[in-house]
C-alpha cells in the first residue's frame, strides 16, 4: 500500500498501482496503461494487485458521499465541535482538489494539497475528526487525519472541498496480545490472532484509517487474498522504503507467524480471516493500534 504518502501536488491519478505492504522494495513497474501494476515487494515476489474500491455498502454505508453528516444547528455563532463516535465515524473523500491548512481559516498556512486520487489511483480518502461552523449556520471546515507524515498528522479542510459519509466499522490491534478485533456500529464481530512488528521493525502505535484496499488474484503470495493499506507508516523504515515506509493488513503465505512479533511492521492475519475482514473494512475505517 503506498497511497498518499506524498501529499503534494498529487492531484492527478495513476492508472494503476500494485499491491504492496509493508514496503515496496525499490521501484515500481507499471503495467502498461491497465488497472494493474506489478512490484517488487519487499519479500522479493512479484505480485499483481487490482484495486478494490471504496467497499461502502448502500445498506450500511452511505453507497454515495454526502454532505455534513450532523445536523445543521439553530445557532450561527462560530464554533467548533468533535465529530464521529466509537459507533460510527465519518471519513472524507476529495471531491476534485483540497488544500489542507493548519487552521480553519483561509489565510492559515498550508499543510498539504490532494487531488481527487492518490498516487496509486485509489480515491483520496480522510479521517474526519471535527468540524467548525461559522455564521452562515452550516459547517465550514472538516479537522481531518492525513496519510502523511508525521504519523497522526491533522489539519483543516474546506467543507465543501470534501464529501463526507459515515463508517461503521473500526478495527483495534493490541500488540501485547497479538489479537485484532473488529466492531460493526459498537459490536464485536471479529476477533483474531495477528502477526505484528518485530522489535527491530515494530508496528507504530496510534490512530489510523484504512485507505487503501486491494484485492490479489493469487492468494498464495506473501499478501494472501486482500491487502488494506492504512495511513501509518513505519516508523525505522521510512526512510528505507519508497513511500516512507507505509503499513497495512494483509494475509500471508507463512501462517506459521500468526500470534508472533515476526513482520516488518505491518499486520499480518490468516487468510481465511483477512476474505472476511475485507468484507468489513471499507475505506475510512479505524483502525486503533495499541499496546
Amino acid at each position: 500500500m503506498t497511497s498518499g504518502r506524498r501529499a503534494q501536488g498529487n492531484a492527478g491519478a495513476r492508472p494503476a498501482v500494485a499491491a504492496g505492504c509493508c514496503a515496496l522494495a525499490l521501484v515500481l513497474l507499471l503495467a502498461g496503461s491497465g488497472s494493474v501494476a506489478q512490484a517488487r515487494l519487499s519479500e522479493n515476489s512479484n505480485q499483481v494487485a487490482y484495486l478494490a474500491g471504496l467497499g461502502l455498502r448502500a445498506s450500511h454505508d452511505a453507497a454515495a458521499a454526502t454532505g455534513p453528516v450532523a445536523a445543521r444547528t439553530a445557532r450561527c455563532a462560530a464554533s467548533m465541535s468533535s465529530v464521529g463516535s466509537t459507533r460510527v465515524a465519518v471519513a472524507a473523500l476529495v471531491r476534485r482538489n483540497a488544500v489542507i491548512r493548519k487552521a480553519p481559516e483561509g489565510g492559515a498556512s498550508v499543510i498539504a494539497r490532494f487531488g481527487r486520487f492518490n498516487v496509486d489511483g485509489f480515491r483520496q480518502v480522510f479521517a474526519v475528526f471535527g468540524k467548525h461552523s461559522g455564521s452562515g449556520c452550516s459547517t465550514d471546515w472538516y479537522r481531518v487525519e492525513l496519510p502523511i507524515l508525521p504519523n497522526g498528522t491533522t489539519g483543516w479542510v474546506r467543507a465543501w472541498a470534501v464529501e463526507t459519509y459515515p463508517v461503521r466499522s473500526r478495527i483495534a490491534v493490541d500488540l501485547s496480545q497479538r489479537r485484532l478485533r473488529v466492531f460493526r456500529a459498537g459490536r464485536l464481530v471479529l476477533a483474531t490472532a495477528v502477526a505484528v512488528g518485530s522489535s527491530a521493525t515494530p508496528t507504530p502505535l496510534g490512530r489510523f484509517f484504512v485507505n487503501e484496499r486491494y484485492v490479489l488474484p493469487d492468494a498464495r503470495g506473501p499478501f494472501g487474498p486482500n491487502a488494506l493499506g492504512i495511513s501509518a507508516h513505519s516508523n525505522v523504515l521510512q526512510h528505507v522504503w519508497v513511500d516512507d515506509g507505509p503499513i497495512g493488513i494483509h494475509g500471508t503465505n507463512e501462517p506459521w507467524s500468526i500470534g508472533r512479533a515476526a513482520s516488518h511492521g505491518c499486520i499480518r492475519v490468516a487468510n481465511d480471516v483477512m476474505r472476511r475482514l475485507f468484507r468489513l473494512a471499507p475505506a475510512g475505517t479505524p483502525v486503533i493500534v495499541e499496546t
